[in-house]
């Protein structure tokens, strides 16, 4: 009850007109009452009292705020009305997550194989198709309810037949309706009832008509490729570029990602115009023994990724802080490094961590110590964007980095 009422309250400050609003494209941008809750939760200080006084400024759209998966934190991602909340909060450049379906149709997810965790799939008859068709929980050997369905198992057609829900299951689930129902009780389920999945053209449709930028992200494929037998890792990464040309979008609008670097380099090498905005996205955490602030451990050195011909890297948050003796964030070697070799940095992703009264998890490990509440997101966001000169941020709930972007003036 907690969670729906939250979403309701923001959903009414989203659709009223707002003084605190500017029309860009149709669109009045309203940043909703959560970044003034950050502001107040923050510790006392300059940054805190600088960012107050922002609080009676008309927001406009800033291409600093990137909306991860559009508004992921409180509306189904990768959906029509998550893409629309993320530009109605100021977000310049807008994201969808590439992929293949089993007809080598291209659509928004995050993942090949997340249907199970962000569709009703196995709800329906397509469930069958699944790789891994549902298997529950078995409390008495320990073993953890799982599941594994793919857009590789199915036809556009079929995908279009599913209903997006919030990201999640529950692991301890020894039902399907129970295996669905896992909503991290930091977001809401008040905005899954009536979305819309994406195919990346109706995505790139839609984006025109919001008048956003463009990200989308090749995502690794989880089948072996050449898919079928004959479509090859270049295929796909050319028909994602391919769908741009179709559509008449200047390449200056467009941010092509990718976390292989082979995927970068032959945009470099085929699409040059695309590949000046290309984004090589970091997965060095998946290194054992990689630290961002010991350069020796680094897979490619940052001079290395430029002379390749990469003009932006983007690490998750962690990545590019550290703290000082004192116990303050500061920018790690990882940020000096790449600011060094002349790479734009872009990173991901603001509010993807629930509460930070214990350190904030995954995105802030490298400053834990440094983090007790909501409000030090916008400490961290501050050093991003003052100290490290990020040219972006991800965020899975844009309205916090267009406060920031606007009283800052990004």
């Amino acid at each position: 009850m907690r969670n729906r009422m939250a979403g309701l309250a923001l959903a009414l400050t989203l659709m009223l007109p707002a003084g605190l609003a500017a029309a860009q494209d149709g669109i009045n941008v309203e940043i909703g009452p959560r970044p003034f809750f950050l502001v107040n939760d923050m510790d006392a200080g300059e940054l805190k009292a600088e960012l107050q006084q922002c609080k009676a400024h008309d927001f406009t759209r800033t291409d600093f705020t990137i909306g991860h998966r559009g508004a992921a934190l409180q509306f189904p991602e990768h959906t029509e009305e998550s893409y629309r909340a993320a530009a109605r909060m100021g977000a310049g450049v807008l994201e969808c997550d590439v992929t293949f379906t089993k007809d080598r149709k291209l659509v928004c997810r995050h993942s090949q194989c997340d249907l199970h965790r962000t569709t009703n799939i196995l709800e329906t008859d397509l469930a069958s198709k699944c790789s891994q068709p549902f298997r529950p929980a078995d409390p008495e050997s320990g073993t953890k309810a799982s599941a594994t369905c793919c857009t590789s198992d199915i036809t556009l057609a079929e995908f279009k037949r599913l209903e997006p829900k919030m990201d999640g299951v529950n692991p301890d689930a020894t039902s399907v309706d129970g295996y669905i129902e896992g909503t991290p009780d930091w977001r809401t389920d008040l905005y899954a009832g009536d979305a819309t999945l994406m195919t990346h053209k109706e995505s790139i449709r839609l984006f025109k008509k919001l008048g956003v930028k463009m990200t989308p992200e090749l995502k690794a494929p989880s089948v072996d490729m050449p898919f079928q037998g004959d479509y090859t890792q270049e295929d796909y990464a050319q028909q994602m570029i391919d769908q741009y040309k179709q559509a008449g979008v200047d390449p200056s609008r467009v941010f092509p990602q990718s976390f292989e670097l082979s995927d970068v380099t032959y945009w470099i090498a085929n699409e040059p115009a695309f590949a000046e905005q290309a984004v090589y996205l970091d997965d060095s955490y998946n290194i054992d023994g990689f630290d961002p602030n010991d350069p020796a451990t680094y897979p490619h050195s940052m001079q290395e990724l430029a002379d390749k011909g990469v003009e932006i890297v983007a690490p998750p948050l962690y990545f590019l802080v550290t703290l000082n003796d004192a116990g303050e964030i500061v920018p790690s070697a990882y940020a000096e490094k790449a600011k060094a070799a002349g790479l734009d940095i872009i990173t991901w992703t603001l509010e993807r961590s629930g509460h930070l009264a214990d350190g904030g998890g995954w995105y802030y490990q490298t400053v834990s110590e440094a983090i007790n509440n909501d409000g030090d997101m916008l400490k961290l966001l501050d050093v991003l964007a003052q100290d490290v000169g990020v040219r972006g941020v991800f965020s899975d709930w844009p309205g916090t980095v267009t406060y920031y972007a606007n009283c800052k003036g990004l």
